[in-house]
């Protein structure tokens, strides 16, 4: 049963172990002269000299201005994002369905080899060659990666740098090990589609559909309150204010304030009154004036007395989300894999 599985899936092992080697063969490559701009950038000691804001800044643009690093970087977020999609669409949605339509399952399932074995040696072999694969894309991409992913541990009066925070949902997805978990749901999700369905297409169409849909739902409503988040309330410096939108009556204002929170996912950032509630207006007259310059406004907003409450994740608890959302996803697989099991052994040959 090993030996047909095998056979059965040796192409697309064969396609999955060449693209990795691509892709291990292109970070290899690219990634000693990314080390390279990190060392000779002073990030390392740069907490010792206080300037890693510049600092950070600098070593952006450097890999931004070089076009393999920029875009070898939004490539493998990509291909981590993708990945367990693909396995769950190529490689779950046909597991059984290719047997249904084909007519084949007749004759596998009366055999010697019991409908239970049938299933487990495949649901085992290719569910294990998936989440390696998946693993090994994102051992690749984490080791060529880790000098932008130790910056978001650097501090600046801002917080972690615009798209290099490790807990923001497209890069926590595509590190670590959440997506051994994702390949593993992935999959068992579109074999279980395919045992519904019963057509290797539509199972496949919606095998994507769903698990977008659970990437969307997770990140946004379940991943934020995983563990209860923290909270930090501090009086306003009107220095850190970045951002204000007024109305034209100046009766409505909206005030935001950087954060020095390096690499902490921030959940909500809100400017507080002294008694507590949101700061929406009536916005002070240096605001709304257009003749005004902005130290006056921020000058003005400071003598309100407003307070600043963040609502956060810090970074600290980067590796505690990871293995509990890899735990979650692995085990949604393993019910998964039990509801095919039941469908299976119901279904007449």
């Amino acid at each position: 049963m090993t030996w047909l599985t095998w056979r059965q899936f040796r192409a697309q092992a064969i396609v999955a172990a060449a693209a990795l080697a691509v892709v291990a063969i292109a970070l290899a490559v690219t990634g000693p002269h990314l080390a390279g701009l990190y060392a000779s950038n002073g990030l390392a000691t740069c907490q010792a000299h206080g300037n890693c804001e510049t600092l950070k800044t600098s070593f952006m643009d450097q890999v931004k201005s070089s076009t393999p690093d920029g875009r070898l970087f939004a490539l493998g977020i990509g291909l981590l994002l993708a990945a367990p999609a693909l396995v769950g669409v190529f490689w779950g949605a046909p597991l059984v369905t290719r047997e249904i339509e084909a007519g084949t399952f007749r004759l596998a399932w009366t055999q010697s080899v019991t409908r239970a074995r049938w299933l487990a040696v495949k649901l085992g072999l290719i569910g294990l060659a998936s989440m390696a694969a998946v693993g090994l894309l994102s051992l690749m991409v984490g080791w060529w990666a880790s000098p932008l992913d130790r910056v978001t541990g650097l501090p600046d009066r801002g917080g972690a740098a615009p798209g290099f925070n490790r807990l923001a949902p497209a890069l926590f997805a595509s590190r670590g090990v959440a997506p051994i978990g994702y390949a593993a749901f992935a999959f068992a999700l579109g074999v279980t589609v395919g045992v519904l369905i019963r057509r290797t297409v539509p199972a496949m169409a919606v095998t994507l559909a769903l698990f977008a849909a659970v990437q969307v739902v997770m990140p946004l409503w379940v991943r934020p309150h995983l563990i209860p988040p923290s909270h930090a309330a501090t009086a306003l410096d009107p220095a850190t204010i970045i951002a204000m939108s007024t109305s034209a009556d100046g009766r409505f204002i909206n005030v935001g304030a950087a954060v020095d929170l390096p690499g902490a996912w921030i959940l909500d950032n809100q400017t507080l009154t002294p008694g507590g509630r949101v700061f929406t207006g009536p916005a002070p007259a240096a605001c709304v004036s257009n003749n005004a310059p902005f130290s006056e406004c921020q000058a003005a907003l400071g003598r309100l007395d407003l307070r600043q409450l963040v609502t956060y994740q810090p970074a600290g608890r980067y590796w505690v989300f990871q293995w509990y959302e890899a735990g979650i996803f692995l085990v949604l697989a393993g019910a998964l894999c039990g509801c095919c099991a039941w469908l299976i052994r119901r279904r007449a040959p």
